[in-house]
């Protein structure tokens, strides 16, 4: 029992530091892509930063791309122990005011743009003449598009659209609200808040989607 005890330790142990590395991986990486370009950057820098083996940074994420995409999906969670997707569906399940689902929609993206538009970002530039990024920018705008539509047809079920707007414009508007580009223009570049960041989406869904 001891054996055991001990091996079941050791590997939680291991595990525990595997997840610690691979934190530590991801956030030297973000820095150096989002301070040096994606091209400039080498997975060399990065594990040297990271204080672990260029060997150790290609067996966990293959290779740059793959530590973008992992970028990407960390993202995509937001903060917290429970993803930002599952609470944003648990509260257009849930709340019987759609001002408040999209008010909390809002506030939704002030937690995964910070981490998340500034990452697009830089995959939108690394497209123009990388293929990986290319292909990736393909896969995460189909994602973002597909999710979009997904939340987009939990208002029209729920009778809350506005006469005149169907599931494809529904999808369109959401898609703007919660663009990298609009995180960029906002936030990035004319300082805003992130607090007004998130007030004026919740508003300007509220207006563009629900019967006035």
């Amino acid at each position: 029992m001891e054996v055991k005890s001990k091996r079941r330790y050791d590997a939680s142990r291991r595990r525990a530091q595997a997840e610690r590395t691979r934190a530590s991986i991801l956030d030297v990486a973000r820095r150096e892509f989002l301070e040096r370009g994606y091209a400039t950057t080498t997975v060399a820098r990065i594990a040297a930063e990271a204080g672990t083996s260029v060997e150790t940074v290609y067996k966990a994420f293959g290779g740059k791309s793959g530590i973008v995409r992992a970028l990407w999906e960390r993202g995509l969670g937001g903060r917290g122990p429970v993803p930002a997707p599952q609470r944003s569906d648990l509260l257009s399940s849930t709340e019987t005011d759609p001002r408040r689902v999209l008010r909390g929609w809002g506030q939704f993206t002030t937690e995964v743009a910070p981490e998340l538009a500034p990452v697009l970002l830089l995959v939108r530039g690394a497209a123009a003449t990388d293929p990986e990024m290319t292909a990736l920018l393909e896969e995460v705008e189909t994602q973002q598009r597909t999710r979009m539509r997904h939340n987009a047809r939990r208002l029209q079920r729920r009778g809350w659209l506005r006469p005149g707007i169907g599931l494809s414009r529904a999808t369109d508007i959401l898609c703007v609200y919660s663009s990298a580009e609009l995180y960029e223009q906002l936030v990035l570049k004319s300082g805003w808040s992130l607090k007004q960041y998130g007030e004026f989406v919740g508003d300007a869904l509220i207006a563009a989607l629900l019967p006035g």
